[in-house]
C-alpha cells in the first residue's frame, strides 16, 4: 500500500507497508516479525507470555515451572496473563502505537474451562478505558509451553 502526496506538480510515494520487530519482547519462534504495519492499522504476531528475550528453546514463562518431563511444578495462569499484556503493551509501542489503540483482540487458550474466569478478570483491569472487539478460543495447545497467546489489530498513525 502507498500513499501518494502531489506536490508542485511531483508526485511522492510513499510505502505505508513496514515490519516491526523489537528486543524487548519475546523472540518470534518462527520467521515473522512481531507488528506489520498495512497503512493505518498494526497486526501483532501471535503474542506469548515469555520473557524478552526468550525463544522457543529457551523459553522463560512466568508463574511456570516444569519438570524434565514437561509437567508442571508451578503454575501461576494469572501470571502469564499479567506478562503476555505486558509483551502486547510493549510491542505496540516499540512500533509507534498504543495500548489505547487497541481495536481487535483474539485471545487463545489452552483450557478454557480452567482459565477463562481468571483471564477474563486480569483482562477487565487492563481494558477498563480502551475496550477493543475481543474473540476467545480454545486451542490444543500452542509451540511453546503457555496457556495463552494473544493476536491484535491496533490503529497506527
Amino acid at each position: 500500500m502507498y500513499a501518494c502526496v502531489i506536490f508542485a506538480e511531483q508526485i511522492d510515494c510513499i510505502s505505508m507497508e513496514e515490519h516491526f520487530s523489537t528486543n524487548n519482547a519475546p523472540k518470534p519462534v518462527g520467521l515473522y516479525p512481531h507488528a506489520r504495519r498495512v497503512g493505518s492499522l498494526l497486526f501483532l504476531s501471535g503474542v506469548g507470555p515469555r520473557v524478552a528475550g526468550s525463544n522457543q528453546t529457551d523459553s522463560q514463562v512466568p508463574g511456570l515451572k516444569l519438570d524434565h518431563n514437561g509437567n508442571f511444578i508451578e503454575f501461576d495462569f494469572e501470571a502469564q496473563c499479567r506478562s503476555v499484556f505486558d509483551n502486547v503493551k510493549v510491542i505496540l509501542e516499540d512500533s509507534g502505537s498504543s495500548w489505547g489503540e487497541l481495536v481487535d483482540v483474539t485471545v487463545f487458550l489452552v483450557n478454557m474451562k480452567r482459565d477463562f474466569h481468571v483471564y477474563n478478570k486480569v483482562y477487565a483491569e487492563y481494558f477498563k478505558e480502551n475496550q477493543p472487539c475481543r474473540t476467545t478460543v480454545e486451542i490444543n495447545s500452542l509451540p511453546t509451553p503457555i496457556a495463552i497467546e494473544l493476536k491484535c489489530v491496533a490503529t497506527i498513525k
